[in-house]
């Protein structure tokens, strides 16, 4: 297979994935029957604004309501309001729709329903700081946990319990109105408290397990925080809750999902597909490392897959930034990767968010070849020091091997697709 072939087909396996969890597809059939009172929608993610306007697209008694998305992300909607916010760092825009959200569910009643539209992003998006906490408080936070090398899910228990809406608050709020989520998720195993840091459902987390992440990674917070969670009183509503509402919860698109529509596009171009998993954690270049030995043991010795194939994965990478790079977790995996398999003939690679933005960057992802390193030498670039640096994006931008998508208003976490080409075997 040609290398311009090979690039060709991993676009069209991550594209597919991204089709696969557009909300015009996956939110009409989760759609619930009227009900006796008032429809109201509400909302946080990347994805919201496009989930919002599927709804009002399919819909077809009165509706109204408000949700928040990431800038650029907004599309048009008549009956529902769409507001935009920063991503990953929160801002003043996002305090303020949080709040409004909070008002927006008051006085309802029992013959209501709330219907919640949650992708990733929302943790960020939804910033609402308990009492005596700043958006200050919440910026340096983020800004903090991001760099951290904190799993999301270490990431989201501290948010949802220094949180005025996460942590099943919000539904809370919603109280006696039945709320129905409808989730799109972006990550690892698909746990609804870890989308958007859980705005309307249980959290079984604690202000202890809060306290120890950022004791384990020596992340400071204002005597405020501390006090909320070394007390006890910024818990989050547990499961039982009196105070919550009747809450239904349903998936309308995961990384598995994306990963089976890649899959389908690599077999009907003649490969074997494999899912390694849709949940794979741990440092960008940890898991670039234990892929390409993989990889290389395929390509040597047909060894544990046979050839032609792609290996597929998914899940969400951490990168803990020491460089001054602009960093970015699925080019930081695409560059140790290209390290790690120093110019293997036939091996190429794709990595991307399936959100279009890797890290702050308006930038996918990238693509590697068996060319990658001589080109990069070629030019001047330093692959170790540009990983060391945490540089990706620099990197593959000077290769002009970056992946840009543009907004593709879904999110299901990190894309990752392996091509490794040999001998004609078996049917796939």
């Amino acid at each position: 297979m040609k290398p311009t072939d090979t690039q060709r087909l991993l676009r069209r396996m991550f594209d597919a994935a991204i089709a696969a969890a557009q909300p015009a597809l996956c939110v009409p059939p989760l759609l619930p029957p009227a009900p006796k009172g008032r429809l109201v929608v509400i909302g946080a993610g990347k994805a919201s604004a496009a989930m919002a306007r599927a709804v009002e697209q399919h819909w077809p008694g009165p509706l109204s309501g408000l949700v928040v998305t990431r800038y650029g992300y907004a599309v048009p909607c008549e009956r529902i309001e769409i507001v935009e916010a920063a991503h990953p760092v929160p801002d003043a825009a996002g305090e303020k729709a949080a709040a409004r959200l909070l008002q927006t569910v008051q006085g309802l009643g029992a013959d209501d329903l709330v219907l919640c539209l949650i992708s990733g992003g929302g943790s960020a998006l939804l910033p609402l700081p308990l009492p005596g906490l700043t958006l200050a408080d919440l910026q340096a936070l983020n800004q903090a946990l991001l760099a951290s090398g904190a799993s999301i899910t270490e990431m989201n228990c501290v948010r949802r319990h220094l949180s005025a809406i996460q942590g099943g608050r919000l539904a809370a709020a919603c109280h006696p109105a039945r709320v129905l989520n409808l989730l799109l998720s972006d990550v690892p195993g698909d746990d609804p408290i870890d989308i958007a840091s859980g705005p309307t459902v249980p959290d079984p987390t604690t202000c202890a397990d809060a306290l120890a992440i950022l004791r384990r990674y020596r992340i400071r917070v204002p005597p405020t925080a501390l006090a909320w969670l070394e007390s006890g009183d910024g818990e989050s509503l547990k499961p039982g809750d009196l105070r919550l509402p009747l809450i239904d919860t349903h998936f309308i698109a995961t990384p598995q999902r994306a990963l089976e529509a890649a899959a389908a596009v690599a077999r009907q171009a003649g490969l074997h597909a494999h899912i390694l998993g849709d949940a794979i954690e741990g440092e960008a270049r940890d898991v670039a490392k234990a892929l390409a030995g993989i990889a290389l043991q395929t390509a040597r010795r047909g060894q544990p897959f046979l050839g032609p194939c792609v290996l597929l994965s998914g899940g969400e990478t951490t990168v803990t930034l020491k460089g001054q790079g602009r960093g970015g977790r699925n080019v930081e995996f695409l560059l140790a990767l290209a390290v790690a398999l120093r110019g293997e003939p036939g091996i190429h690679a794709l990595a991307g968010d399936t959100d279009g933005v890797d890290g702050q960057e308006e930038i996918a992802g990238a693509l590697i070849g068996p060319d990658t390193l001589d080109r990069a030498w070629a030019l001047g670039l330093n692959p170790r020091e540009r990983l060391d640096a945490n540089d990706g994006h620099g990197f593959f931008e000077a290769l002009g091997d970056a992946v840009i998508t543009g907004p593709t208003l879904t999110n299901v976490n990190d894309f990752r697709a392996i091509v490794i080409d040999g001998p004609p075997t078996e049917a796939p």
